[in-house]
Order: C-alpha cells, then structure tokens, then sequence
C-alpha cells in the first residue's frame, strides 16, 4: 500500500465550485448593501460612516468574505500534488496561489477587526480633531491592507498563478486548450486593473475602469470551468497517465 494517496481529482473540481460561491455570495451582499468596490475610493469620513451604519450584520459579511476563499487555497494545494510530479512549474504556482489568497484574507480582515473600531469612534466622537485622526489612521489603514495587500500582492500573485497553472495544463494537455486560453486572457484584463492602484499615488496614471470587474469575473469563471474540468476526470487517486502528448 502507498504511504500517500493523491487526493481525487472530483475534490479539487468541488473545492474551486464551492470556493467561488462562497467568494460570490458575500461579494455580491456587499454590492448592494455597501456599494462595494465602488466605496473603496470614497473619502474616509463618507466609508467610516457608512461602514457604521451597517452594523454587525456588515462586519459578518466581511468576515464571510475574507475566509470565502479558503476552500480554494486548499484546491491549490491539492492540485500542486496532483501534478508536481509531472512539472516543476506548478510548485511555483502552487507558492504564488497560496500566498495570494493569504496576503487578501489578511487585507480583507481589515474590515472585520480595525474598520469597526475607527467607525465607531468616528461616529461617536464631537471633537473634529479627533476625527481628523481617526481619517488619516483609516487612510493609512486602507491603503496598505487594501492596496498593497488585497488588491496589489493579493491580484497579482493571483495573476502570476493563473497564468502559470494555464501554461501547466497546457503543456500536459491535461484539458482543451481553450480553458488555458480562458485564464490567459482573464489574467491579461486583470493585469490592467492595478493601474487603479498606481493612481492612487500617482495622479493622471491611466486607469481602465472596467479592468478590475472583467477581470476578477473572469479569473472566477475561469476557476468555475477548471473545477468543472476537474470533475469529469476519471475517478482514480491520482492522475499520473495524462502526460504531455
């Protein structure tokens, strides 16, 4: 008997459709309750404010939203031991997914565990002073959970990692060519979203407003039909005959 078993090729495929939901549901929440991504580049006094006015019911759906993925982490993982053996590429990738989900459930958990703290006192406090205070400690706050951790590290390792993951099973034939083809181009669209965040230092950066949606959409529909893809793989504890042609 084998001292490890591969883990099966139809719990990788349920994991990325259960990750995606679970990133969807509370996404969407957040759409129509808080005006998410749209409030991101609101003035503090207008997101702390709101932010307050949502209650607990807004700190859960964050907290939802920041560990939604985890299911998808481990699909990443999961798969760099399906194929690790058969490309040492997917080691790298495996890496770069891992730490791009980590670094966003850690920008995202801003929202749950600081957010609410510097509502609160801002909300609750007459002195204009303070407030101003609790603004520049926000903006700080925002930018660097939410910049450069959430949606620069977080996007961009998410991009490295699906374009590499494309090129893998591509390079294996392990699916039709079309769905390495599916991750490329989401990846390209994603790619143009970070000009949004250069412009946040940078005024007059060129920034395609369209970029981030488009390209997080399809990064999911892309996840979507690689779990799809996944499922209709023999049933069998390993996938050590589907080599490159």
């Amino acid at each position: 008997m084998e001292p490890f078993v591969k883990p099966s090729s139809r719990l990788i495929g349920w994991l990325l459709i259960v990750g995606v939901v679970l990133v969807m549901v509370p996404y969407t929440a957040l759409t129509i309750n808080f005006d998410y991504p749209d409030i991101l580049r609101q003035t503090p006094a207008v997101v702390l404010t709101r932010f307050h006015q949502g209650g607990s019911a807004l700190i859960v759906t964050w907290w939802v939203f920041s560990l939604g993925g985890l299911p998808l982490l481990q699909a990443y993982v999961l798969i760099g031991q399906q194929l690790d053996q058969q490309n040492t590429t997917v080691r790298w990738a495996t890496t770069l997914g891992v730490v791009s989900g980590l670094v966003q459930i850690i920008g995202l958990l801003r929202w749950t565990f600081v957010v609410p703290v510097l509502a609160m006192n801002y909300v609750t406090t007459p002195d204009p002073a303070t407030r101003r205070a609790i603004e520049v400690v926000f903006t700080a706050v925002h930018q660097y959970g939410g910049v450069v951790l959430g949606e620069h590290l977080g996007q961009l390792f998410t991009i490295l990692y699906t374009v590499l993951l494309s090129a893998v099973f591509a390079r294996l034939n392990l699916f039709p060519r079309w769905v390495s083809y599916v991750g490329y181009a989401a990846s390209a669209v994603y790619l143009l979203a970070q000009g949004e965040l250069f412009a946040t230092v940078i005024p007059g950066f060129p920034v395609w407003e369209l970029a981030g949606l488009l390209g997080s959409t399809g990064w999911l529909v892309w996840l979507i039909i690689v779990g799809l893809c996944f499922l209709r793989l023999p049933l069998r504890n390993d996938i050590d005959l589907y080599h490159a042609a």
